[in-house]
């Protein structure tokens, strides 16, 4: 019997140290488990707060975005009406001067090679001829009127000078 109850004892102290080790690594599990908790309860303070300074931003550049539009429009609305005003100007410009006969002969240009009406380049087969009225300059066929024994002249001089034809 001494020997059975000492052996008991062995078994109950053995019994013993392994629960005490099984609590002991269960206290170090809940304490790591703990631990991840913190952590994750950290993260999603983190996350939390980026989220609604993310919301807040959004919202700011929302805001900032309708002003920028109502002041394009603005804009927009202002351009319109300074393009209507341009335009009934236009129109005024136009009536006056629509009266105004042709305007007066064009200088001469300085390229020699060149008709003083329509600027085509004299080539081979496109003959200048001097303008023998106003402007005396060098024109084309094409914008010159043959005067007879007077020669040939712009049309601009031909119309000065018979307005009736024109």
């Amino acid at each position: 019997l001494p020997q059975r109850l000492a052996s008991l004892a062995a078994t109950a102290q053995e019994e013993t140290w392994q629960s005490r080790q099984q609590l002991q690594a269960q206290r170090q599990e809940m304490a790591r488990l703990q631990e991840e908790l913190s952590r994750a309860r950290q993260d999603g303070e983190r996350w939390a707060s980026a989220l609604q300074r993310a919301q807040r931003e959004a919202l700011e550049r929302e805001a900032t975005r309708g002003a920028e539009q109502a002041r394009q429009q603005e804009l927009i609305r202002d351009m319109k009406q300074r393009l209507l005003e341009l335009l009934r100007e236009k129109d005024a410009l136009w009536q006056k001067t629509e009266g105004i006969d042709t305007p007066v002969p064009s200088p001469v240009p300085r390229d020699p090679g060149l008709c003083a009406r329509c600027h085509k380049d004299f080539r081979l087969l496109s003959r200048r001829y001097n303008c023998s009225r106003l402007c005396h300059g060098k024109v084309c066929h094409t914008c010159s009127m043959d005067m007879g024994k007077h020669g040939r002249c712009c049309l601009i001089c031909y119309q000065k000078r018979h307005p009736q034809t024109t």
